[in-house]
């Protein structure tokens, strides 16, 4: 027998970014995302999805470009801290002890912690419910050299899937 389910259960384990907004001098933005991956190899380009209430959308919106940054296992404490506060409310990068450093070429700031980073300009904004997904191309990738020659990787999101997060539909278990 087959029962209902909460369908994002089984997309799971995700892997986890940290996507940086607004710029340097202007209190930028940190929000903690699973919903992005590739859409095009030519031209490179990703989509992410952000709450629309989210200040980071907003910041997103008004700027037009993000740095999606990829963060190691060591700042699963920082994810979960950028992921559970607003941007609106509290200066991210000072509650989560995360260094803002300019990036190549857009206005927001990379996490200097993360060991990769994407820096994009949004091509389209399409609302999808409660989420908008960006469509942006990236216009800069680098990373730690250590990566780049395949010396460590990156882990995925382990663990259960996160209902407090994500188990909308059929309530909190």
């Amino acid at each position: 027998m087959k029962i209902d389910v909460e369908y994002l259960e089984f997309m799971w384990p995700m892997r986890h970014f940290l996507i940086t907004c607004g710029a340097i001098g202007e209190r930028p933005d940190i929000v903690a995302v699973s919903f992005c991956m590739p859409v095009s190899k030519e031209p490179p380009m990703l989509a992410c999805a952000i709450a629309t209430g989210a200040h980071s959308c907003a910041l997103i919106e008004t700027h037009g470009e993000f740095v999606v940054n990829v963060p190691p296992e060591e700042l699963k404490k920082q994810v979960y801290y950028c992921g559970s506060h607003t941007g609106a409310q509290v200066d991210k990068f000072e509650g989560s002890g995360l260094t803002p450093v300019p990036a190549r070429s857009v206005a927001a700031p990379v996490v200097d912690e993360c060991v990769a980073h994407m820096e994009c300009l949004v091509r389209q904004a399409v609302p999808t419910g409660d989420k908008k997904l960006f469509i942006a191309e990236v216009i800069e990738a680098y990373a730690e050299e250590y990566l780049a020659r395949g010396d460590r990787k990156i882990a995925f999101a382990l663990g259960d899937f996160p209902r407090h997060i994500y188990g909308a539909r059929f309530g909190k278990k």
